[in-house]
């Protein structure tokens, strides 16, 4: 299906470009005089893609005029938007090609012409979203491969090896010693401009030295096991139009969409219009930071929006978010985005935008926005966007965008009134207005179980001891007082340590959040450049790791002359993508692990990411905190979270000198120093050199040339999924829901990440069981994102999670109990009984049921589970959406209710009957097998959400139209 015409309506808004009478755009201020002058920004954008996409029929003058009226219509009615682009990670990206695959399979057996399904907007798909940690710096000689694969084989498939460790000078007089790790003192002389597909320099001795071993290695592996992935990726971009593929190797998702993809302004015809993306990634809100409109939804609202459909949301409440004041010296950016976090979940912006402005906003660089920016999915917002203004035409500058297109993208922005000015007179008006002063803000982590729960540095101690003290709960463990002291000794590389309540085991620099903000990443680098001269070390049994977003990172962490220092600490790069924060690090050693058990330690986990919900990163690491990435740093030099920093030595250098956290941390002009000296042009020149050569392994994959994928029935990674066997041309009555059981019967806060698989696969999971029978050995299960295109895996691994709390078990396991035969099953298996037996089924829940990342699996695999309905006290809006778009009923107790206020035990039956005509928030009457009858609210926004239910979901209503 192609996309509508631009602007039938609007066509006289059209004009040309001051001095540029060639390049034209709408003028859309004239429309609306006074009323687009008060319109917040981002509403601006949403009402110029209305404009220029309004054809009578997708978008509607109505949509317009409502979007232009935005002071008295919002919240109160339904808009649709059209992205210029879509961004695929390959997560979530490759369920969402296998449902293109399979619906061109659909569409052909009712029809229609297959060749018709492709995508109608720009659709970019990063590969380096499934980064699995085989090997790290402390283990990379023997450790075991979790995610599978048989390295022997990896290691066949591309020509490249892995190089020695060490490169000679070859007795250059400017070299001054060795170019091993014997010498890591910094020379004062400069150097030269690294790019990144040449060799990375010694920045010592100006010598080209190998790539790190562990990044080396880890690809191979991923290259190997994911090896018919891959093959898929290639075939989908020559088998549809409008695909790229960013090749592997090169950054994950949101990383490279800001690096890379960005446009700001598009240019398309000679037609200048905003850039704006949706994609398959709750994070792919990083991108409102340089000024584009960007949000993650799910693979089945970005299917829609490749196959020209728009997305639609309530027109939204904008909260303004006043920035005054300037952070003092010793705070990062990433204590000011949990602090903004934090502020703004307290006030409340759930399904709204967030639009910044005041003073405060030309301090913070675009890497300070655009981490502000990433972490809005964390307080609940659409988005928090920061409009183009000079700091970011500075920064495109800096990056090398061409002159001329930077002067004719200020004029434009300028003439639609898209430019941010200091010196405006007036601000927007906005629903909300909220002041954070950046002078209030001190340094914080977060934690232990959750992102929301930020805590001082300077309190870090005394509240880690109270956690200790607490009930088991959001922040609790419940230790008894006389064993908080207990310590286990362990042996490890020939030395005798002790843990104890406390102990840092992980310590990870991780590519989600923090590296798209290079002074963080370089304050890191500088704190572990003090830490190594002073004589400071981190034990060898902490699992340190490395991983940026991308190979931008790498080059300017390697031309600043402190990645040297960094893997002297055991941070060294293991690759590229999310690993420790999806579940992906490498497994502990023994010694730490029976240590754990032994003592029944709360041992920790400090990560510079974005999540750290509890059992995440490893089922024995119960405390899990997030911070900044020299934050990590020093603590895996404590080796402790039960420290104080202020009062307490990190450790001694040679001479006994207890050394402190203030003598090592880098003052903001050191760090601002090294970042205009090696954060360059010739870096993001470097990435789209990289990203158009692709490399070795890459450019020499073969993949099929077919209009038809030819599905392998042996596979067990890409499958056509089950999604349209029972389609017909007309969608068939509604059927009522009768009699069903109650699978799940969750509490309140059920995040995607218990509903959806993820991480590794458990060796006595449904999923495992299923991959043992197709003849796979352990090894060789690789994880559940890599296996996200078979929807028998991941059925299998829905609501496996070892955290899920199920009401009818009592305690965290992934099991339920088939009450017709009374078995405690795992969820699988007591759902296929269930659907052998012609049982519909339903999930009973509290608040904010599938909060969390965006995560489509989280409603496709309940869908193929069986359920036909959760009932919730509310919702993730995202989540929601995606249970409408499968074609799962989402209800909502009456305000007041719950389960529990309504008796019941969730072992009855429950029956519900649709009305012929459905509208939005209807209520209707629920039955149960004790003749108990409650009303529920069916959570319908929009006639959109309803037509698609009555099709089965978004997926059968397309194809229906391709037919």
């Amino acid at each position: 299906m192609d996309s509508p015409s631009a602007g039938y309506t609007f066509e006289y808004l059209i004009e040309t470009l001051s001095d540029t009478p060639h390049k034209k755009f709408f003028n859309v201020p004239k429309l609306g005089g006074t009323k687009y002058d008060i319109l917040p920004y981002s509403i601006r954008v949403l009402l110029e893609a209305a404009v220029r996409n309004c054809d009578g029929f997708l978008m509607k003058k109505e949509d317009v005029m409502n979007i232009l009226d935005w002071k008295t219509k919002q919240s109160n009615v339904e808009v649709p938007f059209f992205p210029a682009r879509v961004v695929l990670q390959d997560f979530t990206g490759i369920p969402a090609m296998v449902d293109f695959a399979a619906m061109r399979e659909a569409v052909k057996s009712l029809g229609g012409d297959p060749k018709k399904v492709h995508p109608a907007c720009p659709t970019d798909l990063t590969v380096d979203h499934s980064l699995q940690m085989d090997f790290s710096k402390c283990a990379i000689q023997n450790a075991p491969n979790p995610g599978g694969g048989d390295l022997q084989k990896a290691g066949k498939l591309s020509p490249l090896k892995v190089q020695p460790k060490k490169f000679p000078c070859r007795g250059q007089t400017t070299c001054r010693g060795s170019c091993d790790s014997g010498e890591l003192s910094r020379s004062s002389g400069t150097f030269s401009s690294q790019i990144e597909n040449t060799p990375i320099l010694c920045p010592f001795h100006l010598q080209p030295v190998p790539e790190p071993e562990t990044v080396l290695k880890n690809q191979e592996v991923e290259f190997g096991r994911n090896r018919e992935r891959l093959q898929f990726f290639k075939w989908s971009s020559g088998a549809f139009k409008n695909v790229a593929v960013i090749p592997p190797g090169t950054g994950m998702a949101h990383q490279v969409n800001l690096e890379y993809l960005s446009r700001v302004v598009f240019e398309e015809k000679d037609l200048f219009f905003p850039d704006s993306v949706v994609g398959t990634d709750s994070h792919i809100t990083m991108v409102n930071g340089l000024g584009i409109l960007g949000w993650g939804v799910g693979g089945i609202e970005t299917e829609a929006v490749m196959l020209g459909l728009p997305v639609t949301l309530t027109l939204p409440e904008v909260v303004g978010c006043e920035l005054t004041g300037s952070s003092n010296a010793f705070v990062t950016s990433i204590d000011i985005v949990l602090g903004i976090t934090k502020h703004l979940r307290q006030v409340g912006v759930a399904g709204k935008f967030v639009e910044f402005f005041g003073s405060g906003v030309s301090q913070l660089s675009i890497a300070d926005r655009t981490t502000i920016a990433n972490m809005c999915p964390e307080y609940g917002a659409i988005l928090s966007f920061f409009p183009v203004d000079n700091v970011t035409l500075r920064h495109l500058e800096h990056t090398g965008f061409d002159k001329t297109k930077l002067e004719s993208m200020e004029k434009y922005l300028k003439a639609v009134k898209l430019f941010r000015n200091d010196e405006n007179s007036s601000e927007p008006e906005y629903s909300q207005v909220i002041q954070i002063n950046l002078n209030s803000i001190v340094a914080s982590v977060s934690g232990p179980k959750r992102p929301q729960d930020r805590v001082a540095v300077t309190d870090m101690k005394s509240d880690f001891q109270a956690c200790l003290n607490e009930k088991v709960g959001f922040k609790g463990f419940q230790v008894a007082a006389e064993k908080q002291s207990d310590t286990v000794s362990i042996h490890y590389d020939g030395s005798e340590y002790k843990l104890s309540h406390g102990s840092v085991v992980i310590a990870a620099v991780i590519s989600c959040t923090n590296n798209c903000n290079p002074s963080v990443m370089l304050a890191a680098g500088l704190l572990a450049k003090k830490a190594v001269e002073t004589g400071l070390r981190v034990k060898p049994y902490i699992r340190t790791s490395l991983s940026p977003g991308s190979g931008m990172v790498t080059h300017y962490l390697s031309s600043s002359g402190v990645l040297p220092y960094l893997s002297k600490l055991g941070f060294e790069i293991v690759g590229y993508g999310c690993s420790t924060c999806v579940g992906n690090t490498a497994p502990l050693s023994e010694a730490v692990l029976n240590a754990v058990k032994q003592g029944d330690l709360v041992t920790c986990g400090v990560l510079s990411g974005n999540k750290n919900f509890e059992g995440r990163l490893c089922d024995c690491v119960r405390a899990n905190y997030l911070a900044s990435p020299p934050l990590v740093v020093a603590y895996a030099i404590a080796g402790t979270v039960n420290i104080d920093f202020q009062t307490e030595p990190l450790g001694t250098d040679s001479t006994g000198k207890e050394i402190y956290l203030n003598d090592i941390w880098p003052s903001r002009e050191e760090v601002h120093q090294i970042e205009e000296e090696h954060v360059v042009l010739s870096m993001f020149k470097a990435l789209k050199e990289k990203v158009e050569m692709g490399n070795k392994r890459w450019n020499s994959l073969e993949a099929p040339e077919s209009v038809l994928f030819p599905w392998d029935v042996k596979s067990t990674y890409i499958r056509c999924p089950s999604f349209f066997d029972k389609l017909t041309k007309e969608p068939a009555v509604l059927q009522p829901i009768e009699n069903a059981h109650v699978l799940l019967y969750l509490g309140d806060s059920v995040t995607t990440d218990h509903i959806s698989p993820a991480g590794s696969i458990a060796r006595s999971s449904a999923a495992a069981k299923y991959l043992t029978h197709r003849g796979l050995t352990p090894r060789e299960f690789n994880s559940y994102g890599a296996r996200r295109g078979n929807d028998a895996v991941m059925t299998r691994g829905t609501f496996a999670n070892i955290k899920l709390f199920n009401k009818f078990i009592g305690k965290p396991a992934p099991k339920t109990i088939h009450f017709p035969s009374g078995q405690t099953l795992d969820v699988f298996e007591a759902a296929e009984l269930y659907q052998k037996e012609g049982i519909p089924l339903i999930i009973l829940a509290g608040k904010k049921y599938g909060s969390g990342n965006s995560r489509d699996w989280a409603a496709k695999g309940p869908y193929l589970l069986g359920v036909k309905a959760v009932l919730a006290e509310s919702y993730e809006k995202i989540h929601k959406d995606h249970l409408v778009g499968i074609g799962i009923a989402p209800l909502e107790f009456l305000p007041g209710e719950n389960a529990d206020s309504l008796g019941l035990s969730g072992r009855e039956l429950f029956s519900l009957s649709f009305p012929e005509e459905l509208s939005p928030g209807i209520t209707l009457n629920m039955k149960t097998s004790t003749g108990k009858e409650f009303s529920v609210i069916a959570s319908f926004e929009n006639d959109v959400e309803i037509t698609l239910y009555k099709h089965g979901g978004l997926l059968n209503f397309v194809a229906r139209r391709f037919s």
